[in-house]
């Protein structure tokens, strides 16, 4: 009778000294790092756009953008329509806002994101959504949230530049007279931090 006392006793804290160490690996788990969404670089004649893509918020539309940009699909086009206080657009590769870059339309996506300033989302038709062309809300259009507009991305950098694009001269279609060229999307790390501003007499 001693002698199994003694074994489940000794059971007992073996199994006690196991629980104790699990909960000392437990304790020193780092914690997982948190997925970031990717960001864009837009280079443009006017200065350079970061966007924040919602690539897990809105995996459909973030691929489509993404794949264009790695792919260079976006090197070189314009930013066809400019209408101040609403959107400028771009990624026309006719340049003339009926062009495409196949025949396919993306699928309706929902976004968490409300058609904000700063917001992006592909431009639409009676057809759907276009596959290539997108736009950067100037202001707060929370209208076309109820006309199937995703928002996919944001800019988180460079709204000054955006701002300085709204502001071009065009001419008919809204067109820029002057043209405002993306010339290169890239993914990059982070945002560049803002230079520091320039104290009088230096």
């Amino acid at each position: 009778m001693l002698k199994k006392i003694l074994t489940i006793a000794v059971s007992a804290s073996l199994m006690s000294g196991i629980g104790i160490a699990q909960e000392k690996e437990k304790a020193v788990e780092k914690p997982k790092a948190e997925v970031k969404n990717p960001i864009v670089e837009i280079q443009t004649n006017h200065g350079n756009i970061y966007l924040e893509v919602f690539e897990k918020e809105t995996p459909m539309h973030a691929k489509n953008f993404l794949t264009k940009v790695d792919t260079h699909k976006y090197d070189g086009l314009t930013f066809h329509r400019v209408v101040k206080d609403f959107v400028i657009q771009g990624g026309d590769p006719t340049g003339s806002g009926s062009g495409s870059m196949g025949e396919d339309r993306l699928v309706d996506e929902t976004s968490p994101y409300p058609q904000a300033g700063g917001t992006v989302a592909m431009a639409r038709s009676q057809a759907g959504a276009s596959n290539c062309q997108f736009y950067i809300n100037l202001k707060d259009n929370s209208f076309l949230d109820k006309q199937k507009f995703s928002s996919f991305a944001k800019v988180v950098g460079g709204m000054d530049v955006v701002d300085k694009i709204a502001n071009v001269a065009v001419g008919p279609n809204d067109k820029p007279n002057d043209k405002v060229v993306m010339t290169k999307l890239t993914r990059v790390e982070k945002v560049p931090a803002a230079p520091a501003p320039k104290t009088e007499g230096k």
